[in-house]
């Protein structure tokens, strides 16, 4: 799909027509017939003719309440209606704003997702060209709205891509080829390297996997200052059986999914290229296959990490956290940035504390959780603070090791694992974890089995553009 800027409407072709609710007087010169059986509520649609036999596409866009959720009335429509489109097709958008105008270029963009990659049979693209029509000046809005819409459908496709063929190596060269097209810089460290710099928890859950473990570090710096403004470390693995602890086979090939925050963190690296974001950005992508073997790391293990501290292997599904120690390690030692973000797939416990409506929100920063919970309510992808309580730190106690990597406690899971996080940044002013285990991967109207989300693209890439604005 393709999308132009137009000063004006042909209201002899084909046009979408977006209305508020009970705001059809406000359209009421485009419409061929004076009262249409359509009142604009959210995410509806109805289809009528004009006189020359055009289509007209009546779009609801609710009430103000729904303004952050734009891009799913766009994206539904495009996605059941589409085909019926010709190589053209026009939005009047003369009365949206340019929030508004974007949100709708990324819900078209984002109905352009194909989920079936790996059937023989393949579905064809749309090539319909898209003319947005305003006297506004919005060429720069669309290109922001197409490559973030572009962004979310490629994580979606990481997320959603079979683990015997997204093994950690495949990201790493999803990651180099991504840094060559969209002008960054891209790192692959492997095995020998690894070791090397001590990865020892990395190298630790991938153990027991033929498919070795990678770390991945992206840098986008355009800025003439060194400094790092915003390190993002996101969580790799690419199949998670749950080790030696192994998992339940209920929903195990959804386990391909784990590798969540790692997706967000290669895409809001790319995205901020492509937009050219006048900020200094690191991603750090620990990647690995959590696989069930003789050389696989046991529970009773200790083992070693980056920061040089023990670590008592209590239950080796929590194989999220000590990738992300390494991780986390790494930046505050090498790259020392202002900002600190992590993001994972991470725990049940928060899917059970907040469900599939909002992320899990851990730091002790409180300008950057209301900037992060102000900007997740203005995209729709929400997070919620939780706590971080001293009482809480014993449940990482170990007799033997620094610390252990689970409490087997049923209580307070995702606060424990973020406090396991915290034990890693040493002390670092600006850092926040998300735990995205509930919003990543999930049902969808738009595929019959649980897929990914495309969460955590637009949420930390405004967060970016804000403190790049600063």
């Amino acid at each position: 799909m393709t999308y132009k800027h137009s000063k004006t409407l042909d209201t002899t072709k084909d046009f979408i027509l977006p209305c508020r609710k009970d705001q059809l007087e406000a359209i009421k010169d485009f419409l061929p017939i004076a009262k249409p059986d359509f009142d604009g509520s959210f995410s509806t649609y109805q289809q009528l003719y004009g006189k020359a036999g055009n289509r007209i596409y009546l779009v609801g866009l609710g009430e103000e309440k729904h303004s952050a959720q734009l891009e799913n009335t766009f994206q539904k429509l495009a996605f059941e209606t589409q085909k019926y489109w010709d190589t053209s097709i026009q939005v009047y958008a003369e009365d949206l704003t340019e929030d508004e105008i974007k949100k709708a270029v990324i819900g078209l963009e984002m109905a352009q997702y194909e989920i079936g990659e790996f059937k023989s049979k393949k579905e064809k693209p749309c090539k319909t060209s898209v003319a947005i029509t305003t006297s506004k000046n919005i060429t720069s809005i669309i290109d922001e709205g197409k490559h973030t819409g572009k962004t979310i459908n490629k994580i979606k496709g990481l997320v959603d891509a079979p683990p015997n063929i997204k093994t950690p190596e495949f990201l790493g060269k999803w990651a180099e080829k991504s840094a060559k097209k969209a002008d960054y810089k891209c790192t692959v460290l492997k095995h020998k390297e690894l070791k090397k710099q001590g990865f020892d928890a990395v190298l630790s859950v991938g153990k027991g996997s033929v498919n070795k473990p990678v770390v991945i570090i992206t840098e986008y710096t355009p800025k003439t200052d060194k400094k790092v403004d915003i390190a993002l470390v996101g969580k790799g693995i690419t199949f998670d059986s749950g080790g030696l602890s192994i998992k339940p086979s209920t929903n195990l090939h959804y386990m391909k999914s784990d590798m969540g925050g790692a997706a967000v963190v290669l895409g809001v690296v790319e995205l901020a290229a492509k937009l050219k974001l006048n900020i200094n950005i690191v991603g750090i992508v620990c990647s690995a296959e959590n696989a069930v073997d003789a050389k696989s790391y046991r529970p009773g293990d200790v083992i070693n990490s980056y920061s040089g501290k023990t670590i008592e292997i209590i239950d080796t599904d929590a194989e999220g956290r000590l990738v992300l120690a390494d991780g986390l390690s790494y930046a505050v030692k090498n790259i020392k940035p202002e900002y600190l973000i992590d993001l994972a797939t991470l725990t049940g416990s928060v899917v059970r504390t907040l469900g599939y409506e909002a992320a899990g929100m851990f730091t002790h920063n409180t300008e950057m959780a209301c900037d992060m919970s102000e900007i997740g309510y203005k995209v729709h992808e929400r997070v919620w603070q939780l706590p971080m309580f001293d009482e809480y730190k014993s449940d990482l106690h170990s007799d033997i090791a620094d610390l252990r990597n689970f409490s087997g406690s049923p209580l307070t899971g995702a606060t424990n694992a973020a406090q396991f996080l915290e034990s890693f940044i040493e002390d670092h002013k600006n850092w926040m974890h998300l735990d995205i285990a509930g919003v990543s991967f999930g049902a969808s109207p738009y595929a019959k089995m649980k897929s990914a989300s495309g969460y955590g693209i637009q949420l930390i890439t405004e967060f970016i553009k804000k403190k790049a604005s600063k």
